[in-house]
């Protein structure tokens, strides 16, 4: 059957957001103090770095290299990641129309680190650009995988939270059961990398890592606001979405892969960091409200200035060592998620 979307048909509900202009002034506030935490938090750390050594023509100088090959690289990093974690769990909530949808809670990030567990093994850490290509590549292959097997189930079960719920346990218990196997067949330093991937940490960042996660990441983010309005009409229900002219198994195709790829680009470069893309939608929607085409750009500029504080608490909070940042993570959104558990009881 051939869909076309009729934009004069769909109610205004979903193609007109109530307070555009507030959605603007929001959105433009994140922006500005994403802006400004990364100016703050280049010169916060163990190490003190001054303010004329964000001149460039100063590198040589050990402070300068702190700040460009060390600090910056990283905090650039903390938010593509925290971006693309926030907007994917937004796209996975629309998708499963479920506030409790999200790629960690989902098993999709333990799978996709179960591929990259697989792939430190397999694959020698001196193939240099290609070997993160293919690290990414393993992660998108475990994320999607796991996403299509939660997908399938949960229409299966008739698409209620508790079959997510379900799902996902099943899903994380057998990535970790895996990931545990691998880290007893490992030797030092894969049981160092494994480490990293399980904990969530963006130590040791590279700005080769972080033109090969943009080349991925960038494009599929884009991709994903392409269909913020068919998410919104989504939300009606599979049926009215295809009286709209929507057809629900595309659109859900297409956001499963692009949320695969987007969350594996993410588990590639800084492993497992949870809770971000559970948090940060239900944050953005008490102030813009549910519309997708606000909510997507919305919850990647507010998870990349959530996991840009976080990683800048877990470096400077203990310092001179630091806190992996999946531990600041999962003390901010574990709460969170009970009382979104909690609330949802009756439904359960």
């Amino acid at each position: 059957m051939h869909y076309t979307a009729n934009p004069k048909m769909m109610p205004s509900a979903i193609t007109e957001t109530r307070h555009p202009n507030a959605a603007y002034r929001v959105l433009g506030l994140l922006m500005a103090c994403l802006l400004a935490a990364l100016m703050l938090a280049a010169f916060v750390g163990a190490a003190s770095v001054e303010w004329q050594h964000w001149q460039w023509r100063a590198w040589q100088n050990p402070e300068a290299a702190i700040l460009w090959h060390i600090r910056l690289p990283r905090l650039c990093l903390a938010a593509i990641v925290g971006a693309g974690l926030g907007a994917s769990g937004a796209a996975m909530q629309g998708l499963f129309r479920n506030p409790l949808a999200d790629p960690g809670l989902l098993g999709i990030a333990n799978g996709a680190a179960l591929a990259v567990a697989i792939s430190l093994i397999a694959i020698p850490s001196s193939w240099g650009l290609l070997g993160l290509y293919s690290i990414s590549i393993a992660a998108f292959c475990g994320g999607l995988i796991c996403c299509i097997v939660i997908f399938l189930f949960a229409r299966r079960s008739g698409g209620g939270v508790a079959a997510l719920l379900l799902a996902g346990l099943a899903i994380n218990a057998l990535c970790g059961a895996a990931i545990g196997f691998l880290t007893y067949l490992s030797d030092d330093q894969q049981l160092r990398s494994l480490s990293f991937w399980t904990m969530g940490s963006l130590g040791g960042a590279l700005w080769t890592q972080i033109a090969v996660c943009c080349s991925v990441l960038i494009p599929a983010l884009l991709l994903l606001t392409r269909s913020a309005r068919q998410l919104d009409v989504l939300q009606l229900g599979d049926r009215s979405a295809e009286y709209l002219g929507i057809d629900p198994r595309q659109l859900q195709r297409r956001t499963v892969i692009l949320a695969a790829l987007i969350v594996g680009s993410c588990v590639a470069v800084s492993g497992v960091i949870g809770f971000v893309g559970l948090l940060v939608p239900h944050l953005l929607r008490m102030l813009i409200g549910p519309q997708h085409r606000w909510l997507l750009p919305g919850s990647a500029l507010l998870g990349a200035l959530l996991l840009l504080a976080a990683d800048t608490l877990a470096r400077t909070v203990v310092a001179p060592a630091e806190l992996p940042v999946g531990v600041i993570t999962s003390l901010l959104g574990a709460p969170y998620f009970l009382y979104l558990l909690l609330s949802q009881g009756r439904r359960l």
